[in-house]
């Protein structure tokens, strides 16, 4: 019987990394999935702090399938994998490790996982973006949005210095996007079809939210606390959630790892009831 039919049999180890990661709902949505699909796979989550991961990874067993990993590991996990996928490299940074047959895989779901989020609650046209904050989640966005047509991207942040590797990832883009940095607490209204957030929420001040009140599609990457300043001022403008994102890149996650198409719906659920869940707590 080929590893991955056996794997569908028996207990299989994955499970979500970074620091903090207590607040993650990826536990909730693949554990929702595995019952969704009959698999006896485990699914927790682990507090990996920076400079960490390599030892992590290291000491896993032949149980373990997949990782998921958030800030701050996607950058730390570039030089531990065998392989890269295409879009990982692009991205500079891998959100997904499968490890399979002694192979690590380091791959990146953030960017189609975005594209499909964004794609879910709009099809208007896009040319032009902002992106606030200049991590690797923004590298990713910035990506996202590029394959769904956008051509000139514009990374809002507080030190244009420590923005430099997602520019150079956006500008790597083959489709060709033009990049430009500008200072997140400036003035001026933004400008844009659509407006990407990867900043926290503590970050969203009154002057940032209304530099954004004329942007028509809203992309918030975050999904707890829920809503966003950015979010609550959308109004009866597009917006695009944190949980959308989750979902869409989970359910990818979900494919690489089992092999199986993701039950998407199932796994939205589980994320909407954990966090109905806390706001009431």
């Amino acid at each position: 019987m080929p590893e991955r039919a056996r794997d569908l049999l028996r207990p299989v180890r994955c499970g979500v990394l970074g620091d903090p990661v207590a607040h993650s709902l990826s536990p909730v949505l693949h554990r929702a999935a595995y019952a969704e699909l009959g698999l006896d796979w485990t699914y927790d989550a682990h507090r990996v702090p920076a400079g960490g991961l390599r030892d992590f990874v290291d000491g896993l067993g032949p149980e373990w399938r997949g990782l998921s990993l958030t800030m701050p590991l996607k950058r730390e996990a570039l030089p531990l994998v065998d392989r890269l996928t295409d879009r990982a490299r692009l991205a500079g940074a891998v959100n997904t490790l499968v490890l399979h047959e002694g192979e690590r895989v380091g791959d990146n779901t953030d960017l189609p996982g975005a594209a499909a989020a964004i794609r879910e609650r709009t099809s208007a046209p896009l040319a032009s973006a902002a992106v606030l904050g200049g991590g690797a989640t923004a590298s990713s966005a910035g990506l996202a949005l590029a394959d769904l047509g956008v051509t000139s991207i514009e990374v809002l942040v507080r030190d244009e210095s420590r923005a430099a590797e997602t520019v150079a990832a956006l500008r790597a883009h083959p489709a060709g996007v033009d990049v430009r940095t500008g200072p997140l607490d400036a003035p001026a209204p933004v400008v844009a079809d659509i407006v990407v957030s990867t900043v926290p929420a503590g970050a969203q001040t009154f002057s940032l939210v209304a530099r954004c009140a004329g942007v028509p599609v809203v992309f918030d990457v975050l999904y707890d606390p829920w809503p966003t300043p950015l979010a609550a001022a959308a109004g009866e403008r597009v917006l695009v959630g944190g949980l959308d994102l989750l979902v869409h890149q989970a359910a990818l996650q979900l494919h690489l790892f089992t092999g199986r198409p993701a039950p998407l719906e199932a796994m939205r659920s589980a994320g909407l009831r954990a966090l109905a869940s806390r706001s009431r707590a």
